[in-house]
């Protein structure tokens, strides 16, 4: 019987040692001008899980979330967004722990452009790497 590996979704390349510490359903800050104060992930983009397990995501992975506190206009609507920080530790690739003491995300437009002007906050390295024009917004990179 052959092995199962893996299987990565179309665009999305393996990135091992990021542990996935924002399932379906979890309150992140947004850490932005948008309007936006307080969302809930509601789906993670080209994450594929087994039965009954909840799709999560870690830092630099696209989300769709759906704005909890913000200005009346933009209450209640599905966005997408980027996470930035996220409190579960992560491995990196040169063996240092890395931990935020929230989690966060940036909002972006359908076509990957961020919303915003202004981002608060540090972002962590491999969500500015992945996205160049969060990197250029951040005043904090970690």
């Amino acid at each position: 019987m052959a092995k199962r590996g893996r299987k990565i979704a179309k665009g999305i390349s393996y990135r091992p040692g990021l542990s996935r510490g924002l399932p379906v359903g979890a309150y992140v800050k947004v850490a932005d001008n948008s309007g936006i104060y307080l969302a809930q992930i509601i789906a993670v983009k080209g994450m594929k899980t087994r039965l009954r397990r909840l799709p999560a995501a870690t830092v630099g992975d696209w989300v769709k979330i759906t704005a909890k506190k913000a200005k009346p206009e933009l209450k209640g609507k599905v966005w997408d967004a980027v996470v930035v920080r996220q409190r579960k530790p992560y491995r990196r690739m040169d063996g240092t722990w890395v931990q935020f003491e929230d989690n966060a995300v940036v909002i972006i437009t359908p076509d990957g452009n961020v919303k915003a002007t202004e981002i608060r906050g540090p972002v962590a390295l491999e969500a500015a790497m992945r996205w160049p024009k969060i990197g250029n917004l951040a005043s904090i990179v970690v």
